[in-house]
């Protein structure tokens, strides 16, 4: 149990409060594996007047998240691995307590959720089914399984593998695996489309430079992130969920692909929508929003009158 955590966050929009003084337009963003409060700048390109995310109608609070570094995480904590290992839930309910603790907000308009921000907002469709009145999840699922839990296992054996993992502390060696278990993911961003278009060279460039990036990061937030994500699953109770759902798949998403996971998870929930985007960003096709506008804009207005 950890007390007086750090929480990292960003706002935006026009708050609207209703007569006792409780804001009543809130919309939550949830970002990506170790992403952070400024990944809600992907609905940037939506929130002009009268668009689909108009700041003058909705009031948006994004949080980085349980186990990200600048809010509570291993790093921040500089417990490293003594951290409390986290589940979803716990992501979850660690925002909850912000927002009831920040803002008084018990309740929500929305939930816009971005891969593992998807996790996090099902999660909290189905743990707390009166929370929030819509949920957006994109470019995620209802379960890791398969070779995206493959995946997450094959990282997870990168880093423990590393004797100096157990330390505590940061080493040359943890610095080398910090690299390599970042490289494992770098298939499962753009489209197999975006990727066979570059040159070998180019391509050992991008390979080599996403490796130098992923420095940045912290292994034990990968390796506690990533473990979060790996034991994902809500399979058995997406019949809790009670808010009107719309599911944003991309059919070239290697990570996710519609077939595997927005398809049947949409079979799943009563009250959900689903939009196949074709994005050669793949995975990162959240940056391209704008080009669903018209969907979006759809789905928006069935809480115009909320």
């Amino acid at each position: 149990m950890l007390d007086d955590v750090k929480v990292e966050y960003m706002t935006f929009g026009t708050p609207i409060f209703d007569e006792n003084g409780v804001i009543i337009n809130a919309i939550v963003y949830c970002h990506g594996s170790l992403g952070k409060y400024s990944s809600m700048k992907k609905i940037a390109p939506l929130v002009g007047n009268g668009d689909v995310f108009d700041e003058n109608k909705y009031f948006f609070i994004s949080i980085t998240a349980l186990g990200s570094p600048s809010s509570c995480s291993p790093s921040t904590t500089g417990l490293n691995n003594k951290f409390p290992r986290y589940t979803i839930l716990d992501v979850v309910n660690f925002q909850k307590q912000f927002l009831k603790e920040k803002f008084n907000i018990e309740h929500v308009l929305g939930i816009i959720g971005n891969s593992m921000g998807g996790f996090v907002g099902l999660t909290s469709a189905i743990k707390y089914p009166d929370f929030a009145d819509f949920l957006i999840t994109g470019v995620s699922s209802y379960k890791v399984a398969g070779h995206d839990f493959i995946l997450s296992k094959f990282v997870d054996e990168i880093i423990t593998s590393d004797p100096d993992y157990a330390k505590g502390e940061l080493t040359y060696s943890l610095i080398r695996t910090l690299r390599l278990a970042n490289l494992a993911e770098f298939n499962f961003g753009l489209s197999k489309e975006s990727l066979r278009a570059m040159s070998n060279v180019e391509l050992a460039a991008e390979f080599e430079n996403f490796g130098n990036e992923m420095l940045e990061t912290d292994i034990y937030d990968l390796k506690y992130c990533n473990e979060s994500c790996m034991n994902f699953n809500v399979e058995n109770d997406l019949d809790k969920v009670k808010s009107k759902v719309l599911i944003i798949s991309c059919k070239q998403d290697p990570h996710f692909p519609p077939e595997l996971d927005g398809i049947p998870m949409s079979e799943m929930i009563d009250d959900s929508q689903l939009i196949v985007m074709d994005s050669k960003l793949g995975h990162l096709c959240f940056n391209e929003l704008e080009s669903i506008r018209n969907e979006l804009k759809e789905f928006m207005e069935n809480f115009d009158d909320c």
